[in-house]
């Protein structure tokens, strides 16, 4: 519900998904854009990413509007302007490794991957926890933060 509520308000045009996993949020994503919108949903692991293929394309959506990317996203997240056509996301989903969160974030900010007013939503930061993003995202001066409470969806 955080999720639909936060793309229900602002109605992103480019969005960013690291961590695709099974689809499920992908799809979730996909359906709350609006027409003419765009998904990058990146997936690490490869056996992932072909289940996550078969989920979105079943759920009606082709690769003009949910591109599926394999790869590790520190290698993926440089090659998102130039192999992917993305200038800078207004909208990101971080669901991956949460170790990854910081890295991640500082890699689209040095790539200039940002849009002006780009939200950042970062999934379980408090548990199982992303301190190291927490902290940053908190201190480094160019982020409003505000934690979404939320009772477990399994």
């Amino acid at each position: 519900r955080v999720v639909e509520r936060v793309l229900s308000a602002r109605s992103p045009r480019r969005v960013l998904e690291l961590g695709t996993s099974c689809g499920y949020g992908a799809v979730l994503l996909a359906r709350a854009l609006p027409p003419g919108a765009r998904l990058l949903t990146v997936e690490r692991d490869p056996q992932r990413a072909a289940m996550a293929e078969k989920v979105i394309r079943l759920a009606g959506f082709d690769e003009s509007t949910v591109e599926l990317i394999v790869g590790p996203s520190e290698e993926v997240i440089p090659q998102l302007r130039p192999r992917h056509g993305l200038d800078a996301a207004d909208f990101i989903l971080m669901e991956h490794g949460k170790r990854c969160y910081e890295r991640d974030l500082r890699l689209l900010e040095r790539h200039r991957l940002l849009a002006a007013g780009a939200t950042v939503l970062a999934d379980h930061v408090l548990f199982p926890g992303a301190p190291r993003f927490l902290r940053y995202a908190r201190t480094c001066g160019r982020f409003h933060c505000r934690l979404h409470r939320a009772s477990l969806e399994y």
